[in-house]
């Protein structure tokens, strides 16, 4: 599939905003972390592979009340126009949870593995731990079997898709989802390992420079976004919901401070438009490339996007697959005080099923002094 962004670009410096735990808080991150994952690794091996069990939701729930200020803190969504953040950084080493696995599968395995493993499930815990600092960590059903912590890992044999587990080609800047309704509002990437220092991009509409003809054309709903292709095929586009790409959460539509974004062209239809709305989406699509900056994460380090703000993807690299190669760990989360625009509530996200304990845990679970902001499937690797 061909990319929207060149392979030979000139990478910007990082204009990230950046927040850092103190050792105290991160070790306590990680406390609590292995305090659960200990009570829980005895369980059957579907509570460590799926991170439902709904005593588990309670546990973490209730456990991320004893979080340090500052842990929660870090969590609040990004506050600059960038529209992400670095969060350095939970205490982890490159050997720690041994080798990459091969495949979303295998790490999914090993999290179920008491005594062989035990990092990567101790760190599923700590990720949701700090999600539902921020909101309400997610899953999909068609997404690595329903797991809430997703693990993007490069597969041999996808290494020129569009999705989390290709390398040699350029994965395309996204909207995580954008086909979706309830789609992500923050995403949040861990990193276990990173040797070759292999960058997430990072574009922000609120830095995008349009016409205001433009941006009229891309608040029209011109046209859908189609699942992405591992979600399956014969989707049919005659009775697809067209979505805008753009729109302003304030009522001054030309106000760039509060614009937002739907964009996924690998999979948007965009030989159906008229040519004026193909050049304002070719003039998005350039600009998204002008403002890009990439974010080289280390272990420890958590990349949290606001993905109504910032569209990201990855530069391409070349695969080992001899267990040294990148591995993160994504959480979705729910904003539950976002409000998104009430059209969306009549799309049907095409039979795609989320997977949300932590929304029917109740009041009473959420931690307290929590700030908020108002088959082959994706299954397989996801988009990330």
């Amino acid at each position: 599939m061909k990319s929207v962004l060149p392979e030979r670009k000139t990478f910007h410096p990082p204009a990230m905003e950046h927040r850092e735990l103190s050792a105290a808080a991160g070790r306590a991150v990680r406390e609590i972390a292995h305090d659960i994952s200990l009570e829980f690794l005895s369980a059957p091996s579907e509570v460590a592979h799926t991170l439902t069990e709904p005593a588990l939701i309670h546990q973490i729930a209730r456990r991320a009340g004893e979080l340090p200020v500052e842990a929660r803190a870090v969590m609040r969504p990004p506050s600059t126009a960038a529209g992400a953040t670095i969060v350095h950084r939970i205490p982890l080493t490159d050997d720690e949870c041994g080798p990459t696995p091969a495949d979303w599968r295998q790490a999914a395995h090993w999290s179920g593995e008491p005594g062989r493993r035990a990092c990567s499930f101790e760190l599923d815990i700590a990720m949701l731990l700090l999600a539902a600092c921020a909101g309400e960590p997610f899953g999909w059903q068609g997404q690595q079997g329903g797991r809430l912590v997703n693990n993007i890992v490069p597969a041999a044999g996808h290494e020129d898709e569009q999705s989390g587990a290709s390398s040699s080609t350029l994965l395309s800047p996204h909207t995580e989802d954008a086909f979706h309704p309830k789609r992500a509002n923050l995403l949040a990437l861990l990193c276990l390992r990173n040797p070759d220092r292999i960058g997430t991009t990072v574009s922000s509409v609120r830095r995008v420079e349009l016409s205001a003809g433009q941006r009229s054309q891309l608040s029209m709903p011109v046209l859908p976004i189609l699942p992405d292709v591992s979600y399956g095929s014969g989707y049919d586009r005659a009775t697809a919901m067209p979505v805008p790409t753009l729109w302003s959460t304030s009522e001054t539509t030309s106000d760039t401070q509060h614009m937002t974004i739907r964009y996924d062209p690998a999979y948007t239809p965009l030989e159906d438009a008229d040519r004026e709305y193909r050049d304002a989406y070719a003039q998005l699509t350039a600009e998204l490339e002008r403002v890009c900056v990439t974010a080289a994460l280390q272990p420890g380090e958590i990349l949290l996007l606001d993905n109504d703000v910032a569209v990201h993807g990855r530069v391409p690299f070349i695969a080992r697959y001899d267990g040294t190669d990148r591995w993160l760990k994504r959480v979705n989360i729910r904003l539950p005080q976002r409000q998104r625009r009430s059209a969306e509530s009549e799309e049907n996200g095409y039979g795609q099923e989320l997977v949300a304990p932590f929304g029917a845990a109740g009041p009473e679970t959420v931690a307290a002094g929590v700030e908020r902001d108002s088959t082959d499937d994706r299954g397989s690797h996801g988009h990330t």
